[in-house]
């Protein structure tokens, strides 16, 4: 449903591979260009129907089901944006069922707070054929790394069983600032996301948060860094940032969470080292079972080359740690 009529009502078939997805989920990505307080406005009036019957935002489509999408007013500004660019990305791997990238620093997984499209978006764009494309998971904004997109509905919810009931293995790699001692530390702190009055995104250690736990591994070791794998054990927002931050061990060049000071002076190389300007956390490796096949499968991203410098430019490591 790529040439939606935005001016008349429109009676739409549910495919095959549309089903399963929930109603307002679907409209917000067939409604190009419609504010998502409009979306949810008709979905409450009773304007859009399934099968000739009133539903709720919670409704999951069916194969077969019609749904009627009635006429919808666009506003001047958003009829009038540039169309998305397709992009495509380093592939690491691809079949009928999976696409996974290796997604670069900087760049947005989808549309949405100041930013008009991200990954997913210029992928479609890309791939005008492509029947069904949808993320597995996130990355933020600044963080490198595989990212998993599902080309058919029965994929995107297998794996989404999979990371709910814990069995892919996520792992990043992330260097910190500060005296890292242990071999291998578990964090246990729960997290609490909000809004601010600006509309970003933010995390913090409070109690009666969710439940979050990260298992850090350390591999190499300077004088004021460390390079640590991080092993994800559960999945919030911006947990690893937090994770570390709230211990005292800030992500190098996390604008968010970070040491601001420290982020500035990496911005500039030095006599002794090389510059960072970007935030150093990569998701490197994922383990799960393939959707189809239920065979299990681990791939990998290289460290991007600009952390690759970063390091060499620190010198030998104090330590090495498998």
């Amino acid at each position: 449903m790529k040439d939606l009529e935005k001016n008349s009502v429109q009676l739409v078939t549910i495919a095959e591979e549309e089903a399963g997805q929930r109603i307002d989920n679907y409209l917000l990505r067939v409604c190009k260009g419609v504010p998502k307080s409009h979306i949810y406005r008709i979905l409450r009036s009773g304007e859009v129907r399934v099968n000739k019957g009133r539903i709720d935002q919670l409704y999951r489509l069916q194969a077969g089901d019609v749904v009627r999408i009635p006429p919808i007013r666009i506003a001047e500004k958003a009829a009038g944006n540039a169309p998305v660019p397709g992009a495509e990305f380093a592939i690491v791997h691809e079949d009928s069922h999976l696409l996974v990238i290796d997604k670069p620093a900087g760049v947005a997984v989808h549309g949405g707070s100041g930013v008009s499209y991200g990954v997913i978006e210029q992928l479609r764009a890309a791939r005008p054929q492509a029947k069904f494309l949808e993320l597995v998971h996130r990355l933020d904004r600044e963080t490198s790394g595989l990212l998993l997109l599902a080309k058919k509905r029965s994929a995107l919810t297998h794996l989404h069983d999979q990371m709910r009931e814990g069995t892919t293995d996520k792992r990043y790699l992330t260097l910190v600032s500060g005296n890292w001692t242990n071999p291998r530390q578990h964090i246990k702190l729960p997290l609490h996301k909000f809004t601010t009055g600006d509309g970003e995104r933010r995390v913090v250690v409070q109690a009666g948060g969710q439940e979050a736990h990260t298992v850090f591994n350390l591999l190499r070791k300077w004088e004021s860094f460390a390079l640590l794998e991080a092993e994800l054990k559960t999945g919030r927002t911006h947990q690893i940032r937090v994770h570390l931050a709230s211990s005292g061990f800030p992500i190098a060049g996390d604008e968010k969470y970070g040491d601001f000071a420290l982020n500035k002076q990496l911005q500039k190389a030095n006599d002794t080292r090389g510059a960072l300007k970007r935030m150093f956390l990569h998701a490197y490796r994922i383990t799960f079972q393939h959707p189809e096949t239920g065979k299990p499968m681990t791939l990998t991203a290289p460290l991007p080359a600009e952390c690759e410098r970063f390091l060499v430019s620190l010198g030998q490591p104090i330590g090495k740690h498998s």
